[in-house]
């Protein structure tokens, strides 16, 4: 069973930069495209980032040219490189396998504000 462990956020001024973490257990890391996702207070979850086995990556409009995905598959993890954050990007921040979607995880707040 896939268990997905997400850490890194917390409190930034707008402007200001955060790395997120996303290990990931359970299955066989190399192959899975790992997907980032956010929920702000009373809104749905959005898809953010995505990146395959492959390294191909896709974002969302909002964050293009901000923020980067990439993998560590020796570590079995993803990590989200967020830069120029604006209080928008304010959320929890999920990371999942979209192909075949685990349980989700606790998330890790992210907070933009001055």
């Amino acid at each position: 069973q896939v268990q997905l462990v997400e850490s890194g956020g917390g409190l930034v001024q707008p402007g200001g930069s955060l790395r997120l973490s996303c290990a990931v257990s359970g299955a066989i890391f190399s192959i899975n495209t790992v997907a980032w996702y956010r929920q702000a207070p009373g809104k749905q979850r959005d898809f953010v980032a995505r990146i395959s086995s492959g390294g191909s990556t896709n974002y969302r409009g909002s964050v293009k040219g901000r923020f980067t995905i990439s993998r560590d598959n020796a570590k079995n993890t993803v990590y989200l490189q967020m830069t120029s954050l604006k209080p928008e990007d304010t959320a929890v921040y999920y990371c999942n396998t979209p192909d075949s979607l685990a349980s989700w995880g606790q998330g890790t707040q992210v907070t933009v504000s001055s």
